[in-house]
């Protein structure tokens, strides 16, 4: 061990599942150094230093995010090594804790599990799912209720040809390379990717829209099912208006930007016409990231990574925003050998588990005393590693 790890200290590793508003981040990925913005993993190993450990936390997350994407249920895995003496924290404690001391509001940890020391939420996810919103009806900006901005893709065409866009996206179904959905340059050494699902259905009635919209305002959502997905985020700098095409919306980006933006984008064009499905089979074929409709992206802000499951820990750890309201906190990954878990005994006097039972009544965790210095990781790997699985 190195000199970092206490003697008789036990190394506890977790999965932990959360969900971001990504308005405010530059994606989720953690932005090092002196620049002003900021990623959700910043906030999150922020929040994990309250926790002691003897190495300072890092996340390893599981599916990256452009600026401005959102998440339903991310996932990462962090290691955390108490002092020699103290148990590890039980799920439900890490849980609490992490939410205790998370400082931004648009980020919430919703479950955690307790997974072997080899466990990598990067390469082990089997299926990750994200959603795209749209609305239709939106000529103007202020057209669209406050509650629905930052939410979704506003378009100004009142109709979308709905069966065109379910029949280019079969074209896009199986195993291909998606070079033409990647943006040029990426680091990807494969493009090759299996595309499980891709749906297009109505959305239920916003309840933010009110009544006498409700008939000018309509929502759809698509849905797009992979292992892993092609991406590379969005500078904020790239981001322009397009306005290509008739009936498109107020904002849009040109340049770098997700397969899944990319395919959503061309799949709109079909909905409006400017396409047709048999294009989109073509595009597809071409493997061409630089041709003439594949610099459409659509905007970040309607992207929703929806679920990532993992195969190995059965399907509780496989939607915990749909588990919380009967097991919230978390628990044991399921079906892990009784050799790969650590119980913790019960909260100890004055230890941060008996805070968190009763934070009223602790000034030191409301008040923040229970920290400790953080530290880069020279261990921490490389941002390249793992660029096919997002």
């Amino acid at each position: 061990m190195g000199s970092g790890w206490a003697a008789g200290s036990v190394r506890a590793r977790y999965l932990v599942y959360f969900q971001y508003l990504g308005t405010d981040f530059n994606g989720v990925a953690a932005v090092r150094g002196a620049q002003r913005a900021v990623g959700v993993q910043n906030y999150l190993e922020e929040a994990a230093e309250r926790l002691k450990s003897v190495v300072p936390v890092k996340f390893i997350i599981s599916s990256r995010t452009d600026a401005g994407v959102h998440a339903l249920s991310n996932a990462a895995h962090l290691d955390v090594q108490r002092r020699s003496g103290q148990p590890p924290f039980s799920p439900e404690v890490l849980t609490q804790a992490l939410n205790t001391h998370l400082r931004h509001p648009a980020i919430r940890v919703l479950q955690a599990f307790r997974v072997p020391s080899d466990f990598h939420a990067r390469y082990a996810a089997t299926s990750r799912t994200y959603l795209y919103r749209l609305a239709t009806g939106c000529p103007r900006p202020d057209q669209l209720p406050v509650f629905e901005r930052n939410r979704c893709w506003a378009l100004r065409a009142d109709y979308l040809d709905v069966a065109a866009m379910r029949e280019a996206a079969q074209h896009l179904l199986g195993t291909h390379d998606f070079s033409a959905f990647q943006s040029a340059g990426s680091p990807s050494t494969s493009s090759v990717r299996t595309l499980r699902r891709a749906s297009v259905s109505p959305d239920p009635a916003s309840p933010f829209v009110l009544p006498q919209e409700s008939r000018r305002l309509r929502f759809w959502t698509l849905e797009f099912e992979s292992q892993s997905f092609l991406y590379r985020q969005v500078d904020s700098v790239l981001r322009l208006s397009w306005g290509w095409g008739r009936g498109l919306g107020h904002c849009g980006s040109l340049g770098l930007g997700s397969q899944v933006r990319r395919m959503t984008a061309i799949l709109v064009a079909v909905g409006l016409g400017t396409l047709t499905p048999t294009e989109v089979k073509v595009i597809l074929e071409s493997r061409d990231p630089l041709g003439k409709h594949q610099t459409r992206v659509a905007p970040a802000h309607g992207l929703f990574l929806k679920s990532v499951l993992y195969g190995g820990l059965g399907d509780l750890a496989g939607n915990p925003a749909q588990q919380e309201s009967q097991d919230p906190g978390g628990r044991e990954a399921p079906g892990q050998p009784e050799d790969l878990r650590w119980e913790t005994s019960g909260p100890k006097a004055g230890g941060l588990e008996s805070c968190l039972q009763q934070p009223q009544s602790c000034p030191q965790l409301l008040c923040g005393v229970h920290s400790t210095e953080s530290t880069d990781d020279p261990q921490m790997p490389s941002q390249g590693q793992g660029s096919q699985a997002h």
